[in-house]
């Protein structure tokens, strides 16, 4: 049964959801600006930067953007703050601040 996540909402019934353990459909996390959730929100500190890329593959919602061979600031809209990428870089360029 594919369903239509796109008419999926609060008002759905439970027989409009999608199966248990079944993708509905690819990439729909663009749709949905889930960086909403946010309580803590990571800073990129470009100067302290080496331009390893360690945290970009870590991340798991691709809120790190390369460009060129080289990071850019973070994806806000999609970033659920959850600062895997913090531990991950070795340099100290992210922390995570308050808020969103």
């Amino acid at each position: 049964m594919a369903t239509n996540i796109q008419k999926i909402n609060e008002r759905s019934g439970w027989q409009e959801l999608t199966d248990g353990m079944y993708i509905a459909g690819r990439g729909t996390s663009k749709d949905f600006n889930t960086g909403e959730w946010r309580t803590d929100t990571p800073i990129y500190i470009e100067d302290e930067c080496r331009q390893c890329l360690i945290c970009t593959p870590v991340c798991p919602d691709s809120c790190i953007p390369v460009v060129n061979g080289k990071r850019t600031a973070f994806d806000l809209d999609h970033c659920k703050g959850c600062g895997i990428c913090v531990k991950a870089c070795p340099f100290g360029a992210i922390v995570m601040e308050g808020g969103k």
